[in-house]
């Protein structure tokens, strides 16, 4: 077991002790050994797990990039399994997620919430799933700020533009009107993954891979 400074800033791994498993591998260069995520990066899969934020942006977006360096017309795995986060973290993953020329495949194991669920839509048409026990929910972003009243008007305008922005693309990517998509955001809207499909967040539920004969 080795300790991976990709899983430094997820708290569920540090809690189970920051141990990431160790892969070996025999080659006619000899023997190597991989942490599991970067054994995986090498089949082109990220995890995004975990709450959304900057650092973990910063590391999504970097291997996307890498990714496409290595083979654009080839597709990359996202899994996601987080609760939301940042607003401003999740947009650079999706802008550079929209950016590259590789499509990305996005799949939601356990939870995609707030900017999770997201980035789940944001999504290449055709390629974005769910495990059948996941849950994916959408809600208004949040917002909390304290000062002066003048610096408070300025934050909630804000606020208002990032949730029409949110609001527009989750339109284009759900095929929902804005009008459906602003009432259904209103609150936290939670979905079983058969829901999902029927709201045009995934296209489609796995319930086993589909392996090449």
């Amino acid at each position: 077991m080795s300790r991976n400074p990709f899983m430094q800033n997820m708290p569920e791994i540090q809690a189970a002790g920051g141990l990431v498993p160790m892969v070996i591998e025999q080659s006619a260069r000899g023997e190597r050994a991989y942490d599991i995520y970067s054994r995986l990066l090498k089949e082109r899969v990220i995890f995004l797990v975990g709450p959304v934020e900057d650092y973990m942006a910063n590391l999504i977006c970097a291997q996307l990039l890498f990714l496409e360096a290595e083979n654009p017309d080839k597709d990359i795995h996202l899994y996601i399994n987080s609760p939301g986060g940042s607003v401003t973290a999740g947009m650079a993953i999706y802008d550079t997620m929209q950016f590259i020329k590789a499509d990305v495949s996005t799949t939601c194991i356990g939870q995609a919430c707030s900017m999770g669920a997201f980035l789940l839509a944001g999504g290449a048409k055709g390629k974005r799933f769910c495990l059948p026990n996941s849950r994916v929910m959408i809600h208004q972003p949040l917002g909390g700020f304290q000062g002066q009243a003048s610096d408070i008007e300025i934050h909630a305008k804000e606020i208002l533009f990032i949730r029409e922005r949110l609001n527009e693309l989750l339109a284009q990517h759900t095929g929902q009107s804005l009008e459906t998509i602003e009432r259904d955001t209103n609150r936290d809207n939670f979905m079983s993954a058969s829901r999902a499909v029927e709201y045009g967040l995934v296209d489609a539920v796995h319930e086993k891979r589909q392996m090449p004969v």
